[in-house]
Protein backbone atom coordinates (compact mmCIF):
# COMPACT_ATOMS: atom_id res chain seq x y z
CA UNK A 1 0.00 0.00 0.00
CA UNK A 2 1.70 3.69 -0.81
CA UNK A 3 0.35 6.59 0.77
CA UNK A 4 1.85 8.69 -1.95
CA UNK A 5 -0.29 6.58 -4.69
CA UNK A 6 -3.45 7.38 -2.57
CA UNK A 7 -2.51 11.25 -1.80
CA UNK A 8 -2.01 11.77 -5.30
CA UNK A 9 -5.15 10.04 -6.60
CA UNK A 10 -7.27 11.92 -3.68
CA UNK A 11 -5.71 15.02 -4.76
CA UNK A 12 -6.44 14.39 -8.60
CA UNK A 13 -10.37 13.86 -7.71
CA UNK A 14 -10.29 16.96 -5.38
CA UNK A 15 -8.87 19.12 -8.22
CA UNK A 16 -11.53 17.87 -10.86
CA UNK A 17 -14.65 18.95 -8.39
CA UNK A 18 -16.29 21.92 -9.99
CA UNK A 19 -16.65 23.47 -6.98
CA UNK A 20 -12.71 23.82 -6.27
CA UNK A 21 -10.72 25.81 -8.27
CA UNK A 22 -7.26 25.24 -6.44
CA UNK A 23 -5.99 22.82 -4.38
CA UNK A 24 -2.48 21.32 -2.87
CA UNK A 25 -1.20 19.52 0.48
CA UNK A 26 1.60 20.87 2.40
CA UNK A 27 3.24 18.51 4.42
CA UNK A 28 4.49 20.64 7.72
CA UNK A 29 6.00 19.54 10.53
CA UNK A 30 5.15 15.88 9.42
CA UNK A 31 1.23 16.65 9.57
CA UNK A 32 -0.45 16.94 5.71
CA UNK A 33 -2.59 19.73 5.43
CA UNK A 34 -5.27 19.98 2.50
CA UNK A 35 -4.97 23.63 1.13
CA UNK A 36 -8.70 24.24 -0.63
CA UNK A 37 -9.67 27.57 -2.85
CA UNK A 38 -13.22 27.46 -3.54
CA UNK A 39 -15.93 29.40 -5.63
CA UNK A 40 -17.58 32.20 -4.01
CA UNK A 41 -20.73 30.45 -3.87
CA UNK A 42 -19.75 26.99 -2.33
CA UNK A 43 -20.42 26.10 1.46
CA UNK A 44 -18.00 24.63 3.60
CA UNK A 45 -20.39 21.83 4.01
CA UNK A 46 -20.19 21.35 0.63
CA UNK A 47 -16.31 20.60 0.83
CA UNK A 48 -16.52 18.70 3.68
CA UNK A 49 -18.63 16.45 2.19
CA UNK A 50 -16.81 16.11 -1.14
CA UNK A 51 -13.47 15.57 0.98
CA UNK A 52 -15.56 12.75 2.53
CA UNK A 53 -17.08 11.01 -0.88
CA UNK A 54 -13.64 11.08 -2.53
CA UNK A 55 -11.43 10.22 0.08
CA UNK A 56 -13.40 6.76 0.10
CA UNK A 57 -13.37 6.30 -3.74
CA UNK A 58 -9.43 6.65 -3.17
CA UNK A 59 -9.30 4.16 -0.22
CA UNK A 60 -11.67 1.48 -1.27
CA UNK A 61 -10.57 -1.92 -1.42
CA UNK A 62 -7.04 -0.54 1.07
CA UNK A 63 -6.63 -1.17 4.65
CA UNK A 64 -6.65 2.77 5.30
CA UNK A 65 -9.37 5.17 7.27
CA UNK A 66 -9.15 9.06 6.83
CA UNK A 67 -8.52 11.74 9.70
CA UNK A 68 -9.90 15.56 8.57
CA UNK A 69 -10.36 18.49 11.21
CA UNK A 70 -11.03 22.16 9.69
CA UNK A 71 -8.11 24.18 10.26
CA UNK A 72 -9.09 27.72 9.04
CA UNK A 73 -11.02 29.82 6.53
CA UNK A 74 -9.57 33.40 4.39
CA UNK A 75 -12.01 34.43 1.84
CA UNK A 76 -11.98 31.69 -0.20
CA UNK A 77 -9.39 29.31 1.01
CA UNK A 78 -9.70 26.70 3.63
CA UNK A 79 -7.07 24.58 5.00
CA UNK A 80 -7.75 21.09 6.19
CA UNK A 81 -5.93 18.65 8.53
CA UNK A 82 -6.12 15.80 6.25
CA UNK A 83 -4.61 12.19 7.24
CA UNK A 84 -4.96 8.24 6.17
CA UNK A 85 -3.77 6.15 8.89
CA UNK A 86 -3.53 2.23 8.78
CA UNK A 87 -5.65 0.63 11.59
CA UNK A 88 -3.43 -0.97 14.06
CA UNK A 89 0.04 0.04 12.35
CA UNK A 90 2.79 1.86 14.41
CA UNK A 91 2.86 5.17 12.77
CA UNK A 92 6.15 6.15 15.03
CA UNK A 93 9.36 4.80 16.62
CA UNK A 94 8.71 4.18 20.68
CA UNK A 95 12.58 3.36 20.43
CA UNK A 96 12.01 0.23 22.18
CA UNK A 97 13.52 -2.62 19.30
CA UNK A 98 10.47 -3.77 18.44
CA UNK A 99 10.51 -6.12 15.46
CA UNK A 100 8.03 -4.11 13.33
CA UNK A 101 9.17 -0.68 14.04
CA UNK A 102 8.82 1.43 11.25
CA UNK A 103 12.48 2.33 10.72
CA UNK A 104 12.81 -0.74 9.22
CA UNK A 105 10.12 -0.12 6.50
CA UNK A 106 11.54 0.59 2.88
Amino acid sequence: MNLNETWNSFLDLLSNEESITYVYKATITGIPFLYITTNHSVSKGTIEESIKLLAAKVMRGKRLQMEYSFVRSDDTLLVYRVRFLVPQEKMFCCGNLCPDCIRFRN
